[in-house]
């Protein structure tokens, strides 16, 4: 059984603490042994037990003391690393951390470790302003939680999300292809729209406009975000509530499969 030295792990603690209490307990017996032949057989044994157990006693409390306070720190700074990348309020990646993760895909691609396709969506929320202006912003709260929640639940394995404006969202789907991109963002926009918002009892309906690109071969975040806000643009001002993609051939698959609405 493989054991788990990570740093935040108690056993990176037992294991330290127990090797290096070994260390000290073989140090002192080495230094120690020099006068052993000298002693008494009284004297011997107890120069054995003082070599044994005052650094198992000193020496363990100490490593078990020094690593358990390691281990705090080390959640402590995965804790802040975690809460550094995410959105407070949606609970998803914020903007920095999402362009981050995306770029170092596609650096991975260009070096062929990861599979050089994929594709980025871009999901904004249609008529927002309306919901702050006469709900409140605790309802255009909601609305932004409830719709970062349907998003997160149509993707899979590696896919990420990212909250990257007020009511902006963008996904990350690596490796997919375009025909499985654009079901995907159609799912998102399906969902989205038969989604139960309804605060204090009032339902409202929700739906998204999205722009897609997927890629075949090298590219960059910058890129794929023009091609995406620009058919996110064609969504919006084609009526709202549709998926706008295009295909990594460079023909849009709105244009050729129909944009749909």
């Amino acid at each position: 059984m493989r054991i788990d030295l990570s740093p935040t792990s108690w056993g990176r603690v037992v294991v330290v603490t127990a090797a290096g209490t070994a260390f000290f307990i073989a140090a002192a017996f080495f230094v120690d042994s020099f006068n052993f032949p000298s002693l008494s057989p009284q004297a011997l044994l107890w120069a054995q037990l003082t070599d044994l157990f005052l650094p198992l006693i000193l020496g363990g409390s100490f490593l078990f003391f020094l690593m358990w306070k390691m281990r705090q720190l080390a959640i402590t700074q995965k804790e802040l690393s975690i809460i550094a990348a995410t959105d407070s309020l949606t609970a998803v990646f914020n903007r920095g951390a999402f362009s981050m993760l995306v770029e170092a895909y596609l650096d991975r691609a260009r070096g062929q470790t990861v599979a050089d396709a994929g594709a980025l969506l871009i999901v904004d929320a249609d008529h927002f302003k309306s919901i702050n202006d006469r709900l409140g912003h605790d309802c255009g709260d909601q609305a932004l939680r409830l719709i970062a929640a349907t998003i997160k639940g149509q993707l899979h394995g590696a896919d990420i999300v990212g909250r990257i404006g007020g009511e902006e969202f963008a996904v990350f789907l690596p490796g997919a292809d375009a025909a499985r991109s654009f079901l995907v963002a159609e799912s998102i926009r399906r969902r989205i729209r038969e989604a139960e918002f309804a605060p204090g009892g009032r339902p409202w309906p929700l739906s998204v406009s999205i722009g897609g690109t997927a890629f075949s071969g090298p590219t960059t975040y910058h890129d794929m975000f023009q091609v995406a806000d620009r058919h996110l643009y064609r969504a919006k001002s084609n009526g709202r509530d549709q998926v706008s993609f295009e295909s990594p051939r460079g023909g849009p698959a709105g244009d050729a499969a129909g944009t749909v609405h």
